[in-house]
């Protein structure tokens, strides 16, 4: 009896060990939210210098990571090739943890400053969507 006893306690437990194990498995694999910016940029030199940086240094104080920069009026950007239509002059798609930190990020004051600036420069095409 003792020996059933002991078995059973010890699937048991391994039930156990085993859905908190894919409850945390579950939660790191949360996806991503990604940001997608098309910029049509004006001035590639004052872009460059005056709001670029800055914008930069907010997402990633927020928590934001770039994926791709792509196109004119900035460092480390890549070439952006046209397969069908026109596109963009300048490209980033950045990797937040949720919409909420986007949303925060976005509407906080030290890239509302930056913002006012970079619209001198270029205007903005923005969009959100939940990774796989």
């Amino acid at each position: 009896m003792k020996q059933y006893f002991g078995v059973g306690l010890g699937m048991l437990v391994g039930v156990a060990i085993g859905a908190v194990a894919v409850t945390g498995l579950h939660a790191q694999g949360k996806a991503q939210v990604y940001l997608i910016t098309e910029i049509d940029v004006k001035d590639p030199d004052n872009y460059a210098k005056e709001f670029a940086p800055k914008a930069q240094a907010t997402i990633k104080a927020a928590g934001g990571r770039f994926v791709v920069i792509g196109g004119v009026a900035g460092v480390g950007a890549k070439p952006i090739t046209g397969l069908a239509g026109e596109p963009p002059k300048r490209i980033t798609i950045q990797a937040w943890d949720s919409m909420d930190a986007i949303s925060a990020w976005y509407k906080g004051a030290d890239y509302q400053a930056a913002l006012k600036i970079g619209e001198k420069y270029a205007s903005f095409r923005r969009y959100a969507i939940e990774g796989q």
